[in-house]
């Protein structure tokens, strides 16, 4: 299959003429069950025509994707989401109102208009707005919901750029619309509104305080999130399947700052004499203090933010240099902080080393 590349002019806008053109084209290729692969403001998705079960299909083959991981149905106005869930809840309104269009994925109870190729089989669905210009045009333009999961092959780090889809899905997918460097860089907040309780699936930009916050209840995380073992039918993406990784071993390093640096310093020697190609994801405080073949620092251990967005650029580029082995500084799992520290731990398998 010939992938056909199509680059926006002005992906912050206005949209120009020709990038309306290409957006336009792109929809028609989604409407006609084709796959394009698009920027949104967290991760580039590899989208198809969510209530199309054959585009579904075409998503999760293109991917190596599991069939029964969900994928997330993304919509541009609040109007296409009456069809497509049962009843609209009243803590919907208030989120939607606070964080769409935005990094917030809700789960809610589907009205069976999509089709359960795309919901993995479940009785929910999960939706969101996107803050992207060039996705919630696309959007409109192949039919108001696209069903997309990230643009790369599947268990690999998500891409965050034009040129890690290219990697990943050139030859595999109809189009590409290169929109630049996405600026958050980690998938959405996913939280659900279909239990008993309302929980998060998987952290992102969007917090649990900041939810807490605007829904005036506590909000907390799954447990099974930190349950590496739990067997059961995962709820939203990402939850039970490694995720995010790179070709080479990931080895996230938790404690104080003095004893996870020296730990790595350490750890780095052995791997070095051992004739293991080293890479290291850290701080810039620590940066100098590495004997690695790759080094890559992300603003200050308290940057969560920098580091989330720094951190599946610096695993493709250490796969780019074949690094065998790749240690990570904990930065802060507080805030942001906790899902990079998700991200980070589905990447290494959820295991991590803990020195004090």
């Amino acid at each position: 299959m010939k992938t056909s590349i199509y680059k926006i002019e002005q992906p912050e806008g206005p949209l120009t003429e020709n990038d309306l053109k290409a957006i336009g084209e792109c929809g028609r290729i989604i409407k006609e069950g084709g796959l394009v692969a698009f920027p949104t403001e967290t991760v580039y998705g590899l989208g198809g025509d969510a209530l199309n079960e054959e585009s579904s299909s075409k998503i999760y083959s293109a991917k190596g994707r599991p069939s029964d991981n969900p994928l997330i149905v993304h919509i541009s106005d609040m109007a296409s989401l009456e069809s497509i869930v049962t009843d609209i809840p009243d803590e919907c309104r208030i989120l939607a109102d606070r964080f769409w269009p935005g990094p917030l994925t809700m789960v809610m109870k589907s009205s069976g208009k999509v089709p359960s190729r795309t919901t993995g089989g479940l009785d929910t669905v999960a939706v969101r707005m996107p803050d992207d210009l060039t996705a919630r045009q696309l959007i409109k333009a192949s039919g108001g919901y696209i069903a997309a999961p990230s643009a790369n092959i599947s268990g690999r780090p998500s891409p965050t750029a034009f040129k890690y889809v290219l990697e990943d899905m050139d030859g595999r997918i109809d189009a590409i619309i290169d929109g630049g460097v996405n600026p958050i860089g980690l998938e959405s907040t996913i939280v659900d509104l279909a239990g008993e309780r309302i929980m998060v699936l998987r952290p992102g930009f969007i917090t649990n305080e900041m939810l807490s916050e605007a829904l005036g209840t506590e909000v907390i995380t799954d447990p099974a999130l930190l349950d590496p073992d739990c067997k059961d039918r995962p709820k939203a993406p990402g939850m039970r399947y490694r995720h995010y990784a790179p070709r080479g071993e990931v080895r996230p390093v938790k404690g104080s700052d003095d004893a996870v640096s020296e730990y790595i310093v350490g750890e780095l020697a052995v791997a070095n004499r051992n004739g293991r190609k080293t890479g290291v994801f850290c701080s810039s405080e620590h940066a100098s203090k590495y004997d690695a073949d790759v080094i890559r620092s992300a603003g200050s251990l308290d940057d969560a933010s920098s580091a989330a967005h720094e951190f599946y650029s610096a695993l493709r580029d250490m796969d780019d240099e074949n690094v065998d082995v790749i240690f990570v500084e904990n930065f802060t799992d507080r805030g942001f902080g906790e899902a990079f520290w998700n991200r980070l731990l589905r990447s290494a398998g959820s295991k991590w080393e803990e020195v004090k």
